[in-house]
């Protein structure tokens, strides 16, 4: 689009044209603000302080990019970015490995998002009520099941913006109640990587910028926004909406720093020690309320993005009028139940869920990079210069990161034989 199509386009709309057009990128933040996100930025803060902060500025700069690729080829071409995958290889056999790597890394990451979302809802829950997380989590499970299955995605919309908001605010009050030396944090955003970081920077990475979120915001931008000229509200959503959840991590990892570095978390209930100084008694309930929310939110997106995934390779309807769209929502949440019902060590559960994204993630990125390049999808709403740029350069990193992401699981392995 030229720079005075996207100046007229934009002028044409009205402030409150502006708010109403917040939604579909919320479902996003709401996805990957998710127990993963606030249990890794916890323990980074506990073990280097601000050190890490620049990765957290990384992923939102990312994910921002990335997510107005996946929204604009949804709002330009109609479609989802399982259907253009299908549609952009000529070749059969590179067109079945694209779909057979997609059609099993993305459900298999989301099966590990499942578990984690569940583990860390019931952990808030059971901080609150004293009742076992493996009661707490498949109990979470059913409830939403029966939300995403049964309720009207405007409703889902709704609550993922109330959950949002929710953790903004918890957040934001701990970080400025703790009272961080600014200065340093600021030296945080320059990037460096201290011993034993790498395993927490693939961790933020894999909790910021996620696959399955490219199939999810595809399909609602096209809903949302129905013209090319809505591409501009479109792009507004993302930038708002990722931005928040940018502050909410990167407060969570500075209250950590601040308050508990130097220290182990090795559960939910010792992040609160993060909060004590402050809150006292109170810690506890107010980290669970955040932890609670992070779980729902995430949860709720997580079993329809392998849904998407699915229903775009093999043509379903993306609703639950489509016996195989739900039952692929019922089987993630099935799976995920069983992983918060085992009594697993929530944060061990959370965190090798990033890690696993982190090995899948240059999967989707590449391929959404290269189909957002191609006119014969995107026509002339192909990625400018620098937006190719720097999807080129994410996608080096991912695949870089991905490397390593790999070999740090197999080393693990080898330990345990």
């Amino acid at each position: 689009m030229s720079a005075s199509n996207t100046t007229s386009s934009a002028t044409k709309y009205t402030f409150l044209d502006k708010v109403k057009a917040i939604g579909p990128a919320v479902v996003i933040t709401g996805s990957f603000i998710g127990p993963g996100t606030i249990t890794t930025a916890t323990r980074t803060g506990a073990d280097f302080g601000y050190d890490l902060l620049w990765t957290i500025l990384f992923a939102i700069v990312a994910t921002i990019v990335l997510q107005e690729m996946a929204a604009r080829l949804g709002v330009v071409t109609r479609q989802g970015l399982s259907e253009a995958i299908s549609k952009t290889f000529e070749n059969n056999a590179l067109k079945n490995l694209a779909r057979g790597l997609v059609g099993v890394a993305i459900p298999l990451g989301c099966i590990a998002y499942m578990g984690g979302d569940l583990t860390g809802s019931a952990a808030g829950l059971s901080t609150l009520t004293g009742v076992s997380t493996q009661i707490l989590g498949p109990l979470v499970g059913i409830t939403i099941l029966v939300l995403i299955n049964f309720g009207p995605f405007a409703l889902i919309e709704k609550l993922l913006m109330v959950l949002v908001a929710t953790m903004a605010v918890v957040f934001l009050v701990a970080v400025f109640a703790v009272g961080p030396n600014w200065s340093d944090v600021a030296s945080g955003l320059i990037p460096s990587i201290p011993d034993g970081g790498m395993f927490l920077v693939l961790g933020l990475i894999g909790t910021t910028i996620v696959p399955y979120n490219f199939f999810v915001h595809a399909i609602n931008a096209k809903k949302a926004f129905t013209s090319t000229d809505q591409l501009e509200l479109s792009k507004l959503d993302i930038i708002v909406a990722i931005t928040v959840g940018g502050f909410i991590t990167a407060a969570v990892m500075i209250t950590a720093g601040t308050v508990i570095k130097g220290t182990s978390v090795e559960s939910i209930a010792s992040m609160a020690k993060a909060l004590e100084p402050v809150l006292g008694d109170f810690a506890s309930p107010f980290l669970s309320v955040g932890l609670i929310a992070a779980g729902l939110s995430s949860a709720i997106v997580t079993p329809l993005g392998a849904s998407y995934v699915l229903a775009g390779l093999f043509g379903w309807k993306y609703d639950k009028s489509d016996k195989r769209f739900f039952f692929t929502n019922l089987s993630i949440l099935i799976f995920g139940i069983f992983i918060s019902a085992t009594g697993l060590n929530p944060v061990f559960v959370i965190i090798s869920a990033q890690v696993l994204n982190g090995i899948i993630l240059p999967i989707a990125v590449i391929l959404l990079v290269m189909i957002t390049s191609q006119a014969k999808f995107m026509r002339e709403y192909v990625n400018s210069k620098v937006s190719l740029a720097f999807g080129i350069l994410i996608s080096l990193i991912t695949i870089f990161l991905g490397a390593k992401s790999f070999l740090s699981t197999v080393s693990s392995l080898g330990g345990i034989g």
